[in-house]
């Protein structure tokens, strides 16, 4: 395992790779905290028109 994670890190598609994986979990990090901070700004929102209404 060690030696195909070696390998793969050397040639230049395993280097591609790699770089998308750390783009994509950068996205979902980004995503995870976007929805987070919007999701709990929506729920107040709807807490305040199911008050009133």
């Amino acid at each position: 395992m060690r030696d195909f994670l070696f390998n793969l890190a050397r040639s230049r598609e395993g280097a591609t790779a790699i770089e998308y994986g750390l783009i994509a979990a950068l996205i979902a990090v980004a995503a995870i905290t976007a929805f987070q901070a919007v999701g709990s700004g929506l729920s107040s929102v709807f807490h305040t028109i199911g008050t009133k209404l």
